[in-house]
């Protein structure tokens, strides 16, 4: 596939930029992964954040087609699953246009993830059954058997992460370190995230 000279052009760009920002970092701190490693950093991260923003692809009024969500499961494909209400704003968006983006956030200063993917809708019971939670009566009144209770799966297709190779009390240390010494030490870890089959 030919990629237009500007895509081209802005990929360019924001690898140089990355570089210039990197420069100074006298260690390794660039790592893609992809497959089951890409899968292993989400459950890692989500299972430190819990919630992420969950933004659909066209912009409404209301919730701007961003909201906090909990994550009720990552499986072994990388799929992110969601409880959701068949009368919200979020499911309305979801059937005029599936593409999504998460943000999640594990912590202050690291554990960060942007992913891109596709969202599906269900009514499966047993999943429904499989990702409960008592906490979730107080959106869903009726219980497991609410007829308004939706099913989401997000399947990435790819994302990003920004991360510590060894912890923030290590990563901390070696900030103080470098800025002692007049040095890039900040324990950083990022790339690009791949997952194979997209769903």
């Amino acid at each position: 596939m030919e990629i237009s000279g500007t895509a081209a052009d802005m990929a360019g760009r924001e690898l140089n930029l990355m570089d210039s920002i990197n420069q100074n970092q006298p260690e390794q701190n660039r790592e893609d992964l992809t497959g089951a490693k890409a899968v292993d950093k989400v459950k890692e991260l989500v299972g430190k954040a819990e919630t992420c923003f969950f933004c659909t692809g066209p912009k409404t009024t209301g919730s701007v087609g961003a909201r906090p969500m909990a994550v009720q499961q990552v499986d072994d494909a990388g799929n992110l699953w969601f409880l959701s209400a068949n009368d919200s704003h979020k499911n309305e968006e979801l059937e005029r246009d599936s593409s999504v983006t998460l943000y999640l956030q594990g912590s202050p200063h690291s554990d960060f993830m942007v992913l891109h993917g596709s969202a599906t809708l269900s009514r499966d019971r047993a999943k429904i059954d499989e990702l409960w939670e008592p906490i979730i009566k107080t959106w869903f009144t009726e219980g497991k058997d609410d007829p308004r209770i939706t099913v989401i799966r997000v399947a990435p297709n790819d994302g990003y992460y920004w991360d510590t190779k060894h912890g923030t009390a290590v990563a901390g240390v070696k900030m103080l370190v470098g800025a002692a010494i007049g040095k890039t030490l900040d324990d950083s870890i990022e790339g690009r995230l791949q997952f194979s089959g997209g769903g």
